[in-house]
C-alpha cells in the first residue's frame, strides 16, 4: 500500500486524544457536506425553474423561425414552398403575419400584437392546448383568440356578439389625412377563445386568421411576416439551418426557440451563475475549517511526525500525508453532501413535499451536469485548501 495514503487514512479515521480536534474535524467535514448538498439542491431548483419557465415558450414558439433580414415582410411564393418541401427534416411549417394594432372594445382601447396564422399553425405549435375558455379560430373567419390579460383590460369575454371588438391598423402614407377612415384600416371581429400562457403573453398577443391580417395590412397574396417551422424529432438543427441558408441565400434571419427568447435565457443563465458563485463562496468559507482542522492535526501529531522524520521520511512526504488527509476529507464529505442533495431532489420529485402554490409543487430537475459541477468544485477547492494547510509543515516544525 502507498505509505503516505495509509498514514493519511489512519489520521483521518482514527480519533485524536485531543477532543477539541475531533470536534473541529467533525465541524469541518459537516460544513463541506452541508455546503455541497445545498449547492446541488439550489442548482437543481434553478434547473427545474428554468424548465418550468421555458415550457410555455415551447407551446407557442416554433423550432425555427424565418424572418426577413430587412423590413417587416417578404414574399414567399409557391416556388419557394416547393423548395422548402425538398428540405429533409421539416415536419410542417406555417405562414404568419405579425403587426402592432389597436384593439377597441366600447370606450376602451389597447395596443397589442396581432398574429395572423394559417391552418397549419396548430401543427407547428400547441397554442390550442393553452385555451382555457372557448375554442380556436376557424379558417377564413373574422374570429380571434385573445389572452386573458387583454380580455381583463378591455372587459370582454367570448362569443359576445352584442359587444364586438374593433381592430385598427394605421395605413402607410404621407400628407394630411382627410378623415379617420383614411388613417386606419379597421375590422370588426368576434372573440371565440381565451388563452392563458403567462402574464406577458396574455397581455400582448391576439390571434386571428391570416386572411384577416392580410386584409388589415393590405398585404399581397404571398406576402407574410415570418415562416415558422416544426422539425422532425431528433433531427440535427444545424443541418436544417445550413440547408435553409443554402436554399434561400441572404433572404432570411433564422432563429431557434432559444434565440427567440434570448432575454429570458440570458436572465436565467445569469441567475444560475450568480447562485453558483454565491454558494461556491460558502464552500470556500467552509473549507477554511478544513484548513484549520488540518493545521490543528499537524500540531497534535508533532511527535509522530518527528518519529517519521527520524525513520527516514522526507519533509515533502510528510506534507503529502496531510495533503492527502485534507483531500480525502473534502472528497468524502463532498460525495456525502451530493448524495444527500440527490436524495432530497428525488424525494421532492416523487412526493412533492415543498409546494410553490397549493396546486404546484416546487419544480426541481435531476441533472447529471449539476452533479459533475458540484463534485468538480468541491474536489478542486478541497485540493487547494489541503495544499495550503500542508505547506505549514517545515523541518523546524517536525524537529
Amino acid at each position: 500500500m502507498n505509505f503516505p495514503l495509509y498514514i493519511a487514512k489512519r489520521y483521518l479515521f482514527s480519533k485524536s486524544s485531543n477532543n477539541a480536534i475531533n470536534i473541529m474535524t467533525a465541524i469541518a467535514s459537516g460544513g463541506v457536506i452541508i455546503a455541497s448538498s445545498a449547492l446541488f439542491i439550489v442548482l437543481s431548483v434553478f434547473a427545474g425553474l428554468k424548465d418550468y419557465s421555458l415550457q410555455f415558450s415551447s407551446l407557442v414558439d416554433p423550432d425555427l423561425k424565418l424572418m426577413p433580414i430587412e423590413g417587416k415582410s417578404f414574399l414567399f411564393s409557391e416556388n419557394d414552398i416547393a423548395k422548402l418541401n425538398l428540405i429533409d427534416g421539416i415536419a410542417s411549417f406555417s405562414k404568419v403575419i405579425e403587426e402592432r394594432i389597436i384593439i377597441k372594445s366600447e370606450n376602451k382601447s389597447l395596443l397589442a400584437t396581432l398574429k395572423g396564422v394559417d391552418e397549419n399553425y396548430l401543427s407547428v405549435t400547441s397554442i390550442d392546448s393553452m385555451i382555457t375558455k372557448g375554442r380556436w379560430i376557424s379558417s377564413g373567419s373574422n374570429e380571434v383568440v385573445a389572452g386573458w390579460g387583454i380580455s381583463n383590460n378591455l372587459s370582454f369575454g367570448i362569443l359576445d356578439y352584442l359587444k364586438p371588438l374593433s381592430l385598427y391598423v394605421p395605413k402607410p402614407g404621407k400628407g394630411q389625412p382627410s378623415s379617420l377612415k383614411s388613417i386606419y384600416n379597421a375590422a370588426y371581429v368576434s372573440n371565440v377563445g381565451l388563452f392563458d400562457i403567462n402574464e406577458e403573453l396574455n397581455s400582448e398577443y391576439i390571434y386571428a386568421d391570416i386572411s384577416l391580417a392580410k386584409q388589415l395590412l393590405n398585404y399581397k397574396d404571398y406576402q407574410i411576416s415570418a415562416l415558422e417551422l416544426n422539425l422532425i424529432s431528433e433531427v440535427d438543427e444545424s443541418n436544417i439551418r445550413t440547408q435553409l441558408e443554402n436554399t434561400f441565400k441572404n433572404r432570411f434571419e433564422i432563429k431557434n426557440r432559444e434565440e427567440l427568447n434570448d432575454a429570458l435565457f440570458k436572465m436565467l443563465n445569469t441567475e444560475n451563475l450568480a447562485i453558483y458563485l454565491i454558494f461556491t463562496l460558502v464552500i470556500i468559507i467552509a473549507l477554511f475549517n478544513v484548513i484549520g482542522a488540518i493545521i490543528m492535526m499537524i500540531l497534535d501529531k508533532k511527535k509522530s511526525l518527528n518519529t517519521l522524520f527520524n525513520l527516514g521520511s522526507e519533509t515533502k512526504t510528510i506534507r503529502y500525508i496531510f495533503f492527502l488527509q485534507g483531500s480525502l476529507m473534502t472528497v468524502i464529505s463532498g460525495i456525502a453532501g451530493v448524495t444527500i442533495g440527490v436524495l432530497v431532489v428525488l424525494v421532492q420529485q416523487h412526493f412533492n413535499l415543498v409546494m410553490l402554490t397549493p396546486d404546484l409543487p416546487y419544480p426541481v430537475k435531476m441533472n447529471f451536469t449539476n452533479v459533475l459541477i458540484v463534485v468538480v468544485t468541491i474536489f478542486a477547492l478541497g485540493i487547494i485548501a489541503s495544499k495550503i494547510a500542508s505547506q505549514r509543515i517545515t523541518k523546524q516544525l517536525i524537529r
